[in-house]
């Protein structure tokens, strides 16, 4: 039995199984006709047209599992932008999937609070041998044991074959096929609150990738008003963009509502091209409050945002978007050109450890000033926004991969260095990051990777790769990109954490973030109690936080030599929580255990200690 709903849209679009019956709900507005074809016995199902440009219907012909496609004013048949499951790839049939029938056990867990989280980037197809979300699963100790308490997945929307970062998907609802689709989404977040583990999964919202793009035929989900640097921009303020505002703002309730995930972290938000009155970004901080409010847990919305405009932190009561936290990757910029990295390219605009502290002090290292790099005055005054609407890392899936070899860090930086930037990450008053495997210092690299089928695409992008870093050909070839070869290399080595100096790493970072989360100074992420000055001279930095009850001061040594610091002048003396030039650590030598207010402290070179005063 099948019959026309004529009423407001369902709230998502697509394919929606409800009870014994499916709902379907298509946004084609310059179709004259539109249907269902099912797939197995070929079964023509016409959609009612209904206000807006939206096709309805209910229908008990569509089942859990049921293949179908979209056909409009008689054409060939295309998978629905909205689907569920492509079971084939981007250009099969898509598939109905159920997503309530999942049983969830997690109806105790309680996302924590924002300015807890300790977070761990992975991408799902290297993070393990098996390249799922069970593969995830079977890892999930390993992250609790390390102190991980939320994992933030790279893009997991449906993408041309089986290898790819995840930023060229081009079906927003369908979990990738490769990874165990939507179920196996469902299960491991249900895995990962059980062991106290917060979802953020990444999502793209500024563009869609090129292969398996049918959206034009149904409408104008692009403009010409803008562009991206990946192409065509979204159609978020131009005619018909209602539909696709609400297209992509239920994606965002999907996530949260149906796949119980904790956190959405939006790519590149500043490639969304928006001029309307409430800005999309704001629009979707009302709904998710709303959200909210009706499952009594809290739902974040994390950015990328290259703008430093705190416009996108800021409440709406103050006029900004609402966002709750977003990467900073100046922090990033000024760490790795302190370390001794490259000054090229964007980190050309970074003076190091000057940098450094500007950006504990600041959030921001560009807040006003002229950038050389942009050729303009750039950025806006942090001066009241919390200590967690901010995330530091020093590396991370674009800092690695967009280089032309995918080196990690412990390719590029001594041993020592590699525990001092995880020191400066670690004792920062923002939120830290980690990128999967940086834990136990891992030597494989992280490249760029995709699987596109079509040929005249696949050879445009690895031409693309080799003529992007054409100025670096003393350094080798550009991976080829497609190759099976380059994605398997990219995958974690889980045998290297029971091995000699990536042990003693590993046990370095679980014993570091334990003690993150047990020294209120560091815990606390209050800024107006953290003061930063670098010495030039020296290539150090004295790092002050404060607490009620305590004051933690981290000394960084990112020079050679070994360096004389000094102590704040205090009636009480200083405890030493943490040295990273201890033996125990393989450094080579420990400092004095306690010492008195305003007394120096040698301080080994490439080396971090955390003093504490109660």
């Amino acid at each position: 039995m099948t019959k026309a709903m004529l009423k407001q849209p369902y709230k998502r679009p697509g394919v929606t199984i409800n009870g014994a019956e499916a709902e379907v709900c298509l946004w084609a507005p310059l179709a004259k006709s539109a249907a269902v074809k099912l797939e197995s016995k070929g079964d023509i199902l016409p959609l009612e047209k209904a206000a807006y440009g939206y096709w309805q219907l209910t229908t008990d012909k569509l089942l859990e599992g049921s293949h179908y496609k979209f056909m409009l004013d008689d054409k060939d048949a295309l998978p629905d932008p909205a689907s569920l499951s492509q079971p084939d790839g981007v250009h099969g049939a898509s598939a109905v999937v159920n997503l309530n029938a999942f049983k969830w056990s997690d109806a105790n867990w309680q996302n924590p609070v924002l300015q807890d989280y300790i977070i761990y980037e992975l991408h799902t197809g290297t993070f393990s041998d098996a390249g799922t979300f069970e593969g995830i699963e079977e890892k999930l100790d390993h992250l609790v044991s390390l102190g991980i308490n939320a994992i933030e997945i790279m893009p997991v929307a449906q993408f041309p074959g089986e290898r790819n970062w995840g930023y060229d998907g081009v079906f927003p609802y369908a979990v990738q096929n490769s990874y165990d689709g939507a179920k196996g989404l469902q299960k491991l977040v249900d895995a990962c609150h059980a062991k106290g583990i917060a979802v953020i999964l990444d999502v793209v919202y500024n563009h869609l990738g090129p292969e398996g793009n049918y959206f034009n035929e149904y409408g104008p989900y692009f403009t010409d008003k803008y562009n991206t640097p990946w192409g065509k921009a979204l159609n978020f303020d131009d005619a018909g963009s209602d539909a696709v505002r609400h297209y992509f703002i239920e994606n965002v309730l999907m996530w949260f509502r149906d796949f119980h995930v904790d956190a959405l972290r939006m790519d590149a938000v500043h490639a969304i091209k928006d001029f309307s009155p409430v800005h999309l970004l704001a629009e979707i901080k009302g709904r998710v409050d709303e959200l909210s409010k009706e499952t009594s847990k809290p739902h974040y919305l994390i950015v990328e945002c290259d703008l430093n405009d705190v416009r996108y932190i800021n409440p709406p009561a103050q006029g900004g978007y609402g966002m709750d936290s977003q990467w900073i990757d100046e922090f990033n910029h000024a760490l790795r050109v302190t370390a001794g990295g490259e000054k090229t390219a964007y980190y050309s605009d970074f003076e190091g450890i000057s940098h450094l502290a500007k950006a504990y002090n600041d959030a921001y290292v560009y807040d006003g000033q002229y950038s050389p790099h942009r050729d303009k005055h750039f950025g806006s005054k942090a001066v009241d926004n919390t200590g967690e609407q901010f995330i530091v890392f020093s590396q991370n899936h674009d800092q690695v991969g967009n280089r032309m070899l995918g080196e990690r860090s412990s390719e590029l930086f001594s041993f020592e260095m590699q525990k001092l930037m995880a020191g400066a990450v670690l004792t920062a008053p923002f939120l830290p990051m980690l990128f999967m495997g940086e834990e136990w210092a891992e030597a494989n690299r992280f490249m760029y990777f995709v699987s596109h089928t079509d040929p005249e695409l696949a050879e445009a992008v690895r031409q693309g790769r080799k003529a992007e870093f054409a100025a670096f050909h003393a350094q080798g070839e550009a991976p080829d990109p497609m190759t099976e070869e380059t994605f398997n290399n990219s995958k974690l080595q889980w045998a290297l954490p029971a091995q000699g100096k990536h042990k003693l790493m590993l046990d370095f970072y679980s014993e570091l973030i334990a003690l993150r989360k047990a020294l209120p100074a560091l815990h606390q992420l209050n800024r107006k109690q953290t003061f930063a000055q670098a010495d030039e001279q020296q290539n150090t930095l004295i790092l002050s936080r404060k607490s009620c009850e305590q004051q933690a001061i981290v000394l960084m040594n990112f020079s050679v030599n070994i360096q004389t610091l000094y102590l704040p002048a205090t009636s009480q003396s200083w405890n030493k929580q943490f040295d990273s030039a201890d033996v125990k650590w393989n450094g080579p030598q420990a400092s004095a255990q306690k010492v008195d207010g305003g007394k120096s402290v040698q301080l080994q070179p490439q080396s971090f200690l955390i003093y504490v005063n109660e």
